[in-house]
């Protein structure tokens, strides 16, 4: 009898295959002004976050701009400075600046740009209305009250750095839930994949969509196959 793919190993679930937690971190509800007390990092986001402290004692987290430090004050209002890190309605911000952890809705916390080093460009105003620019060049028109942080988010050369050696590869991709190094099943044995062994001829790629969990392999219920002619 053969052993489970791995594809089946993971859907189960185990310890193995646990990916670390997702932190959302959202814009703060409460107007003023902040002092940032702490830098740190936490895992499972991949830009270092900023503790804020509120002076009526409220504290939040929000993601680091870059050139952030202790002790910097953050204003949070419609008619904060137009600086980096200050969080402000993308009306109040002019053309040509750089946000992130932008608001699709009023006050739902941020949802656009909110990974290390991605941000927007906000394009041109009109009326109530802001056209921002997204790294994929897409233009969206969002409500000129949602609001978003000015300036850029740090660890943007995180994917530049290379990982130099294979166990932190496999560390980074453990930390996600992935599985590495990935073997291909015709480089398997016969026991692990049903595309292993070289003492068989080979077999179709094609499978039926009802096929079982472990047979289940290659092109499932393809509309066709084969190379396309040019």
């Amino acid at each position: 009898m053969g052993k489970r793919i791995i594809a089946r190993r993971r859907g189960k679930g185990s310890m193995t295959y646990r990916a670390q937690r997702k932190v959302e971190l959202k814009l703060p509800k409460t107007e003023g002004t902040a002092k940032v007390t702490d830098i740190q990092h936490i895992s499972g986001c991949n830009s270092p976050v900023a503790n804020l402290e509120f002076e009526d004692g409220t504290r939040c987290q929000i993601i680091a701009p870059i050139g952030t430090y202790t002790n910097k004050i953050i204003e949070v209002s419609e008619k904060a400075e137009i600086m980096a890190g200050n969080i402000t309605p993308i009306s109040k911000i002019p053309d040509g600046s750089s946000v992130y952890c932008i608001e699709s809705v009023f006050k739902d916390g941020g949802k656009f740009c909110k990974s290390s080093g991605s941000f927007a460009i906000i394009k041109s105003h009109e009326k109530d209305y802001c056209f921002v620019e997204f790294p994929s060049k897409k233009m969206k028109k969002l409500s000129g009250n949602c609001r978003a942080i000015i300036g850029k988010p740090s660890g943007f050369a995180r994917t530049t750095k290379p990982f130099l050696k294979a166990g932190n590869k496999w560390r980074f991709m453990k930390s996600r839930g992935h599985h590495f190094p990935t073997t291909s099943g015709s480089k398997m044995n016969p026991v692990d994949h049903p595309y292993g062994g070289k003492t068989h001829p080979g077999k179709s790629t094609s499978v039926a969509r009802n096929a079982p969990p472990g047979q289940k392999v290659g092109s499932i219920a393809p509309r066709r196959t084969g190379k396309k002619k040019k």
